[in-house]
């Protein structure tokens, strides 16, 4: 069976992601490359897990969330179904299963709020693991425009982290913000994704909460505990 291993180290797939990141950096878009990726493969494949999802699907889970974004390498617009249809004949190339690959194709394809819902457990967690990567990090160094209101956001947050809960059914997206930016601001730009992962959670059987310096944000009560699956960094 194919696995993230095959997929990292194969040059097409890798080339893919580095032209996705380098045509994000000259639009100006906060960092799309290898740590977006990585990031939002671990935190997929750690939903997952801490949901009690068979090893399998935790697997495509982490192949989904690395190659998510390389639909971006040709054009930002649309590139959730622009990077399926890069990504299908590449896993028929390696010899993936079919329906894996519907599996995978199907949450890169939807894994954005303009076109995209939830259809299957790997989109979910995606999803999720995709607009939770918010943090300081991703504002490209030396790159920071205090005019560009998301790399205000991004760069206003010092500390950002999912949490499950898998005994209460609580996935929670916290974060800290300084104040370069505003809790205001950071709603502007991330509504839609907060809607679109409360979506993603509730289709894994969870509650979405979304707390902001400590503050529950969409009249949940903040849960304490649970288990760390990614801090963004």
């Amino acid at each position: 069976m194919i696995t993230l291993k095959d997929i990292k180290a194969n040059d097409k797939f890798c080339t893919f992601i580095k032209w996705a990141g380098k045509c994000m950096e000259a639009k100006g878009y906060t960092e799309h490359g290898i740590r977006h990726c990585s990031y939002v493969s671990s935190t997929a494949r750690n939903i997952l897990t801490r949901l009690g999802y068979p090893e399998r699907v935790r697997e495509l889970s982490a192949i989904a969330g690395y190659i998510h974004d390389i639909g971006n390498s040709v054009n930002r617009k649309n590139h959730g179904p622009t990077g399926a249809c890069l990504a299908f004949p590449l896993l028929m190339e390696m010899g993936m299963d079919m329906d894996e690959i519907c599996m995978i194709t199907s949450s890169i394809g939807n894994h954005e709020e303009e076109t995209g819902s939830v259809v299957n457990e790997v989109a979910a967690a995606i999803i999720i693991a995709d607009k939770s990567d918010a943090h300081r990090t991703r504002v490209g160094r030396g790159k920071y425009n205090s005019e560009d209101i998301h790399d205000r956001v991004n760069y206003a947050i010092r500390q950002s982290k999912v949490v499950v809960d898998s005994d209460r059914k609580i996935i929670q997206f916290s974060i800290e913000m300084d104040k370069t930016s505003s809790i205001m601001e950071f709603m502007q730009i991330y509504m839609t994704r907060m809607i679109m992962c409360e979506n993603a959670a509730r289709y894994l059987g969870c509650e979405f909460q979304l707390v902001a310096n400590g503050q529950a944000i969409n009249n949940q009560s903040v849960i304490s505990g649970g288990r760390v699956d990614e801090e963004s960094a």
